[in-house]
């Protein structure tokens, strides 16, 4: 018997705040969290904005010690990890620490930190190099340290599939559990990687936007005058338990996961198909998984980066799955720019908000339509629906893809 597998917990340190609260008041109230970088100077680079998060004290959610020892990509995921887990009100101790699990996705790790080492070390201004330098910048570190944080001896591990890393790491959490191999999981993604290097290089690919002169209006998804996405930060973190467990301690239930699907493209180091055609085939193993028809689906968090191919492909995409009766579509990258590999762990924070509140998140600056990509992108502002299943998609270069299901709970 599969057994079923309900979140529980949920932690979110976004550009658009730190907290569940704070980041789901602004999304539904369709701010953007794109400004000025000021991460370094970054005045002689083609892009000069990114969605940063702000007024985040790695000191409220650990030790003043460990937080000046973690590159931000850990302390935002510690952080996150720690609200979900007292949202969810789970207890780890000694007769349940080998049946908790940690599994997180990451794309690029401590990037910023390996860039500034690696500068000193090659300009000789340093003697030796911190003993930190590897455990800051591999990206495991993040399970690893949720794990000594916490107590979780379960299944621990970490992925590094580009832009669907903390989707695969919630899918790989959901068959854990359903398959009996963990009761609960610590699981989602994060990211923080707006330094010079990462920039100067989605510039050189022309991946971002630069529409410097109006940060809020950079990342238009969809739309049809967007040049690019713009690179976010942050971590977004879930608790998945077993229906029996969350039951047997009288947990609140924000959602189920019902289906995950996983492809790849086979086609191109960064740009999907043009039919959409691994796109197709992981919504279509989303939904095999969930046991439901197409029709069933009533809202999908997209991809939806804001970049030419991307946004047209996953339009087709959907039209191939859905046919003429695709659901609710919104980008909420829109609001939070493109957090790489946490983008997964933050939008399946959105999707089960989405379900629990029956209020599905914008796309904003959707001005000028683009008829190629002519599906109901939730372009006039949030929306109070019921909201019974929803997909969230994650589709990262390499043409690795992820799709989950999730189900609204009903007690």
């Amino acid at each position: 018997m599969k057994r079923r597998v309900v979140i529980t917990g949920l932690g979110l340190v976004t550009p658009l705040g730190v907290g569940v609260g704070p980041t789901w008041e602004a999304l539904c109230a369709g701010r953007s969290g794109v400004g000025e970088i000021t991460r370094f100077d970054a005045a002689n680079f083609q892009t000069r904005i990114a969605a940063e998060v702000k007024d985040f004290k790695a000191a409220d959610f650990m030790p003043r010690k460990e937080a000046r020892r973690f590159e931000p990509f850990i302390a935002f995921a510690i952080a996150a990890a720690r609200m979900a887990i007292e949202d969810s009100g789970l207890q780890i101790n000694t007769a349940n620490e080998a049946r908790v699990g940690a599994v997180t996705g990451c794309g690029l790790g401590g990037l910023r930190f390996m860039e500034d080492t690696v500068l000193k070390v090659y300009g000789h201004k340093v003697k030796r190099v911190s003993p930190f330098f590897i455990p800051m910048m591999i990206g495991n570190m993040v399970a690893g340290m949720i794990s000594i944080q916490f107590g979780a001896r379960g299944p621990n591990s970490s992925l590094a599939t580009a832009c669907a890393a903390g989707s695969h790491a919630v899918g790989n959490s959901f068959k854990l559990i359903q398959s009996g191999k963990a009761d609960a999981m610590i699981t989602g993604g994060t990211e923080a990687v707006i330094s010079p290097s990462c920039i100067a290089g989605f510039n050189a690919m022309k991946a971002l936007s630069t529409r410097n002169d109006e940060p809020q209006k950079a990342s238009r998804p969809f739309e049809r005058d967007r040049d690019g996405f713009v690179v976010g930060e942050g971590s977004g973190i879930v608790i998945l338990e077993s229906l029996e467990q969350a039951r047997q301690r009288g947990a609140e239930i924000y959602a189920e996961i019902v289906g995950y699907g996983m492809s790849g493209d086979g086609y191109h180091i960064t740009s999907p198909a043009p039919d959409g055609d691994g796109a197709v085939r992981c919504m279509r193993a989303a939904l095999e998984d969930a046991g439901i028809p197409a029709g069933r689906i009533d809202y999908i968090n997209a991809h939806g980066t804001s970049t030419p191919l991307n946004d047209l492909y996953e339009t087709r995409a959907i039209k191939a799955v859905f046919n003429s009766r695709a659901p609710a579509v919104s980008s909420t990258k829109s609001m939070t720019g493109h957090l790489l590999g946490g983008a997964g762990g933050v939008e399946t924070v959105f999707t089960a908000l989405t379900l629990h509140q029956d209020i599905i998140p914008p796309t904003i600056n959707y001005e000028n339509p683009d008829p190629e990509c002519d599906l109901d992108y939730v372009a006039e502002g949030a929306r109070r629906a019921r909201v019974e299943h929803a997909m969230s998609n994650s589709f990262g270069f390499g043409g690795t893809n992820a799709s989950l299901i999730l189900k609204k709970h009903h007690p």
